[in-house]
């Protein structure tokens, strides 16, 4: 099951692994979504998502029957969420459903008037080529008296509460967690992406004190952040910012200076840890842990990865793109100012814009409505920016919170108490601390011991006492509808005495009869998947891992950060199963057959006392 001289749980039945990873702990795992946009987003709207409403999308999300008018029949999600936010872009939200019920408060505008004959000639674009003009260049008087009236508080606000009613009418504490955010999606340098969603800890009555912060208003994240701390004052509501798509910043998402190119300050550092705890580092459009480019020496980093921007254009690889380099930066920005920029969580989320939460390869939406028909996957003349089989099946956010309210939610994520998955329920426990001894793997009760004698993933160390070095109380268990555990693996990156970046993969627990070669690397898993059928048989792998790992190259003087990394045994991806049910090969998609879906824990950092 687990390399040599590695604790290991006995194998239980699957049912069982989330009651012995929670035991009697005061968290309980529960599995959301916190990316994903309805009718009321412009580019989900003209990409055929025109019925899928707010309320529908929760309704879904709840485990409700709905109507996908694009498949002409009803949908029902295979397992409901726990936990949900519709995070329509604020820019231009609501518009074309505003503009389809003829809203009183948009007409009563002449730039209002102009769009909605527009929209009467042509439902799905005509509104679009009137209130987009001139956007891409700098602001025009025209332009500007458009953005005095279409985007106007009273606008604005009659969009914005349609969600707010949507997420107070799904709102079932205990049961499904509605959350209100939005996307702010600010674009710069031609198509280089540094969107956040934005999250708000309100009720409905806190979310109308406000109207969402846009793109629009400034396209700057220190902006955002001083939006969201005036805001806070004005009304006692917390926010959080979320990156995403940080695989397509060209460079800027984590870069080592501020918006103005300046070195990153202490303040600024500060800003960011307060506004920006978390990352979304899986989604539809790619994975954002990191590049293989930029870790050569990891055999699994070439996962999933996008090469082209918002706007189609390829782009290389950038350290300032991806969360393991950054996780790395924050360190040396640490040695430097004393506070680190980058000491956040990870999570996933979709980015569906189908208003449909949809993650599971035999049966995956895609992100847009014009994906759903199989046919459109065919690649033809028509350029597309998103091809559907380019797109990942990903991903899910798991928190580990008191309860299932908005309160308990929301403060899972402000404590980094969270993790990522791109896809499966992969339940995952990760404790550091100077305590933890090997048999400790073998613990009824894991999540007991762990806050006993730890702290939980997104925590942090200090001052190792004498002669010890971190240990990492780690349980995996398998989503019990997918693929079996592959492998365990710590990722440990480090600041050297010198200011030197440094990484290092550690396989720590895997499945099987399996021993690491001369090469240091663990032999593969092996891949049942029948390319003909598309079927595939959870005969390797195992159903659960636990180890205790501790840092075999620690320097109590270094600072450092511990992530896990979960694999599954190789399943099929959705290109594959595509092909299949095309008839046709499928090196045709461009896509691999088949996938290692995975987990991402939040890290657990490690800092020196002061010298």
């Amino acid at each position: 099951m687990i390399g040599a001289g590695m604790a290991a749980l006995a194998i239980a039945p699957a049912s069982a692994l989330v009651a012995q990873a929670g035991g009697a702990s005061p968290t309980e795992l529960f599995w959301g979504e916190l990316h994903l946009h309805s009718n009321h987003s412009l580019d989900a709207y003209i990409t055929d998502n025109t019925m899928v409403t707010p309320d529908m999308a929760y309704r879904y999300a709840r485990g409700i029957p709905i109507e996908q008018p694009g498949l002409d029949r009803k949908i029902q999600i295979r397992r409901p969420l726990d936990f949900m936010a519709v995070t329509d872009h604020a820019e231009m939200m609501g518009l074309f459903t505003l503009l389809n019920r003829a809203d009183e408060t948009l007409l009563a505008t002449p730039w209002g008037r102009r769009a909605m004959a527009a929209h009467v000639r042509d439902p799905a674009r005509g509104a679009m080529s009137v209130t987009t003009a001139g956007m891409a260049g700098p602001p025009v008087p025209e332009l500007q008296e458009m953005m005095g009236e279409i985007y106007s508080d009273a606008v604005r606000s009659t969009a914005w509460a349609v969600e707010i009613e949507a997420a107070e009418r799904n709102y079932v504490p205990g049961t499904f967690t509605t959350m209100f955010g939005w996307e702010w999606s600010s674009v710069v340098d031609g198509g280089k992406n540094l969107h956040r969603i934005v999250l708000a800890n309100t009720d409905g009555e806190g979310a109308g004190s406000f109207i969402p912060y846009s793109s629009q208003d400034s396209q700057r994240p220190e902006d955002l952040w001083s939006w969201m701390s005036s805001t806070r004052d004005r009304t006692g509501i917390d926010f959080i910012a979320i990156p995403h798509n940080s695989n397509i910043s060209g460079g800027l998402m984590f870069q080592m200076t501020d918006s103005d190119g300046r070195p990153i300050s202490a303040a600024y550092a500060r800003a960011r840890q307060q506004w920006e705890p978390l990352v979304e580092v899986t989604q539809a459009k790619g994975t954002s842990e990191v590049h293989p480019e930029i870790a050569p020496n990891d055999e699994f980093a070439d996962f999933e990865i996008r090469r082209k921007l918002l706007i189609g254009t390829p782009t290389p690889a950038d350290e300032g793109d991806y969360a393991r380099s950054a996780l790395q930066r924050g360190l040396q920005i640490q040695e430097r100012t004393g506070v680190n920029p980058y000491n956040f969580g990870m999570i996933g989320s979709t980015d569906s814009h189908t208003g449909l939460s949809s993650v599971q390869e035999s049966d995956f939406y895609g992100k847009l409505v014009s994906d759903i028909p199989l046919s459109s996957h065919v690649i033809g003349p028509r350029p597309v920016i998103f091809p559907a089989w380019e797109m990942g099946a990903s991903g899910r956010v798991a928190a580990w919170a008191e309860e299932n309210t908005r309160e308990g939610i929301f403060a899972a994520l402000r404590r980094k108490e969270v993790y990522a998955t791109t896809g499966p329920r992969i339940a995952l426990r990760m404790f550091g601390g100077f305590n933890f001894s090997a048999s400790d793997a073998d613990a009824r009760d894991i999540a007991a011991l762990g806050y006993a004698r730890g702290i939980p993933m997104g925590g942090d160390l200090t001052a190792a006492p004498a002669g010890r070095a971190p240990s990492l109380l780690i349980l995996a268990a398998k989503d019990p509808l997918s693929g079996n555990l592959d492998r365990v693996q710590v990722v440990k990156g480090w600041v050297d005495a010198d200011g030197e970046a440094h990484e290092h993969v550690y396989d720590v627990a895997w499945s099987d009869d399996r021993r690491i070669g001369p090469d240091g690397k663990l032999p593969a898993v092996g891949n049942t998947v029948d390319l003909e059928t598309g079927l595939y048989t959870n005969s390797i792998g195992a159903v659960q891992l636990a180890t205790v790992w501790t840092d075999p190259d620690f320097d109590p003087q270094q600072a450092a950060f511990y992530y896990v990394r979960v694999l599954e045994i190789p399943t099929p991806r959705h290109s594959l199963l595509d092909a299949i049910a095309l008839g046709i090969d499928v090196e045709q998609t461009g896509q691999p057959a088949t996938i290692q879906e995975r987990a991402y824990s939040s890290p657990i950092w490690y800092t020196p006392a002061r010298r």
